[in-house]
């Protein structure tokens, strides 16, 4: 989940991504305002992709693949 909090990273972010959330969920909002593609409610995420790993978000589709794991 998102919080206002972390606006400042969310307008510098290519793409957002949670594991919780729906259409009107504070990601998905914010995401619409900036224009950047969100995939919401993946359930795990966080689990999956850690901080500077590189992944592709196709928004449309609802995909997201990991490019490159950083360890």
């Amino acid at each position: 989940m998102t919080q206002p909090e972390f606006l400042p990273a969310m307008k510098k972010a290519s793409a957002i991504i949670t594991d919780e959330g729906g259409l009107t969920c504070h990601a998905a909002i914010i995401s619409r305002e900036l224009g950047i593609p969100c995939i919401i409610g993946t359930k795990i995420a966080t689990k999956v992709f850690k901080d500077g790993d590189i992944v592709e978000v196709d928004a449309t589709r609802g995909i997201v693949t990991m490019l490159e794991h950083c360890e």
